[in-house]
């Protein structure tokens, strides 16, 4: 299966216009923002749970990092509310499930091996630092890697940015909006921008909270390569 498989491509997806698919776990369901392979898969996802539904248990071997949008996910470790921010590196697995229900952003398959750092942040309670670099930008930097930097981003009310970034770059939408070409994404849309290219945002009336990885598509890995 390949969705948004082409990385050379911008890609903006409005994900509420996206259909609900059902996976192999009855009560999980997901919204496939980018995909290369079937159930093991390099994978952008939002993924849905019913209340009292589970996944099987299973091994991150390529890894995975999720952000909880909403209700709470759970599994063996602990509950992890709304506002959560996962990273569960190669090798470690996990049996999710979630007793009222909840909704999540999910990567799979885009970690490096040798990052083997594993976390859970709240990033409701984090504290944002002013840009000096973009005014009307305050941010908290959620994950510093030499393949990727992963952001948690305030913009205010009608701050305007270019993305640029030689390795690529992809844009969660948490809460507000952005205008792009005349364009409105709202609250969970999302955005990949390819490596080299420039694409200018214009934050909402109200601002806008972002989710934001830079620098991680020059070098797309896919399971079994």
């Amino acid at each position: 299966m390949k969705i948004n498989a082409n990385f050379d491509e911008p890609v903006f997806v409005h994900t509420s216009s996206l259909e609900w698919i059902a996976s192999p776990m009855v009560g999980v369901e997901r919204r496939m923002l980018d995909r290369i392979g079937d159930e093991v898969a390099r994978a952008t996802s939002l993924v849905r749970y019913a209340e009292g539904s589970s996944f099987a248990e299973h091994t991150h071997s390529g890894g995975e990092e999720f952000i909880v949008l909403e209700g709470v996910f759970q599994d063996e470790h602990g509950d992890y509310p709304a506002g959560t921010y996962v990273r569960n590196p190669v090798g470690t697995h996990h049996i999710p499930r979630s007793k009222p229900g909840c909704t999540i952003f999910v990567k799979l398959w885009q970690f490096d091996p040798e990052d083997q750092e594993q976390f859970a942040v709240d990033i409701n309670s984090l504290d944002l630092t002013p840009d000096p670099e973009r005014p009307g930008v305050r941010e908290a930097m959620l994950a510093d890697r030499d393949y990727e930097r992963v952001a948690l981003e305030d913009w205010g009310a009608g701050v305007g940015q270019t993305i640029k970034e030689a390795a690529g770059g992809e844009i969660l939408i948490l809460d507000g909006t952005l205008k792009h070409d005349n364009e409105i994404y709202a609250k969970h849309d999302w955005l990949r921008i390819p490596s080299g290219e420039s694409v200018h945002l214009i934050a909402g009336p109200d601002g806008a909270r972002l989710w934001i990885k830079r620098g991680h598509l020059a070098d797309i890995t896919v399971p079994g390569n």
